[in-house]
């Protein structure tokens, strides 16, 4: 049976989605997951790895355009250095738990060089490949480090398109969002410039916020939702990911990245100490061979600035839906870290729904 969305449940969220309204609707894009649950009284496993490839599994390594931004850096994102410097990176998006980027990202250049094997044999390649984390040592015990190297292959092998799992899965299996179950969300937004069509999609790791600071299509539902709290302040992190189709420039694709922090925003952080809040966007647009492989005169397309804010939006609106599928979709699961309570609660969705629309319903009559 097919999980019930966010939208399903009735709530307004702005723009209009693509066939899946996830980040694989931009064409080309696959993610795959390895979810690891264990329940072990002394080492319980809930965590895992989220898979994003750029390009899919095509042989021949292709720079993507990127830019990339940090609203809170209590956290790690490989990768980014170049990606300031160079505009571009080659390979997987991987995302993890805090104490399992090494593992990960030697997985990922092992997959890199067996992938893309001529390239590397022959001329002897540096990879690079993107791994971000959040924390999920409340529901995880994370320094059991359980995933391993396999499981980062295994993410990348069963990478697909079309519609993908969210909630408790990959990367995001083990972590708290606002309080409650949090986990991997996705979503998209199709816009339409002159005669093209085009995507803009985002996928998060929400493992941020909390409980009073919950809004949700602008009504602020945190300050009347009565339940256990897993924590006063804000310890935890959010990776987004935002994906286009659209031809863009370095410095374009990190402007959208900054809009990540407004997308999340909507849902009430505003980015605490604690929190780890780092973003990346990247176009499939302008497809090219590595630098090394190219002649010594380069040309791209891009859009005009000046129709960026259809994108800004597009951007904003899909982190926000992003982060309230992950919670939807998330389901029930016991703590290890002692907190005051031995489950972190899902989110009942059709309590937000029924909260958001009175919230409505109250602004109409005070008209």
């Amino acid at each position: 049976m097919t999980k019930k969305r966010a939208r399903d449940y009735g709530l307004p969220f702005h723009g209009t989605p693509g066939p899946n309204n996830a980040i694989t609707d931009v064409p080309g894009v696959e993610v795959g997951y390895t979810t690891l649950i264990k329940d072990d009284l002394h080492s319980p496993a809930r965590t895992g790895v989220t898979a994003i490839l750029p390009r899919g599994k095509t042989t021949e390594p292709q720079p993507v355009w990127a830019g990339t931004y940090a609203l809170n850096g209590n956290g790690e994102m490989t990768g980014t250095h170049w990606i300031e410097d160079g505009g571009y990176f080659t390979g997987p998006i991987m995302l993890t738990n805090s104490h399992s980027v090494g593992i990960v990202h030697h997985a990922a250049i092992k997959w890199m060089i067996s992938q893309y094997r001529p390239y590397w044999q022959e001329h002897h390649l540096w990879a690079m490949p993107v791994v971000a984390e959040t924390y999920d040592g409340v529901i995880n015990d994370i320094n059991a480090q359980h995933v391993t190297e396999q499981h980062a292959l295994s993410a990348l092998d069963n990478s697909a398109s079309g519609a993908i799992a969210e909630g408790n899965v990959g990367g995001g299996t083990g972590m708290i969002a606002y309080g409650y179950k949090g986990g991997t969300g996705t979503a998209s937004r199709i816009i339409n410039i002159e005669n093209s069509s085009y995507t803009v999609a985002a996928l998060v790791q929400a493992n941020h916020g909390i409980r009073p600071w919950l809004t949700v299509c602008g009504a602020p539902v945190g300050r009347f939702l009565e339940a256990e709290q897993l924590k006063s302040k804000e310890q935890g992190s959010v990776i987004v990911v935002l994906a286009t189709d659209a031809p863009m420039q370095p410095h374009q694709l990190k402007r959208m990245a900054k809009r990540a922090a407004l997308g999340i925003g909507r849902n009430g952080t505003p980015g605490g100490n604690n929190s780890g809040d780092i973003f990346l966007a990247f176009s499939t647009g302008n497809t090219q061979p590595l630098p090394q492989f190219a002649g010594s005169i380069g040309t791209m397309e891009y859009l005009n600035d000046e129709l960026f804010d259809e994108f800004y939006l597009a951007a904003v609106d899909a982190v926000e839906e992003s982060v309230i599928n992950a919670m939807v979709a998330a389901e029930d699961a016991p703590v290890f870290k002692p907190s005051g309570t031995n489950i972190c609660k899902a989110i009942d969705p059709n309590q937000l729904a029924n909260l958001v629309s009175r919230f409505y319903e109250g602004l109409i009559a005070n008209k």
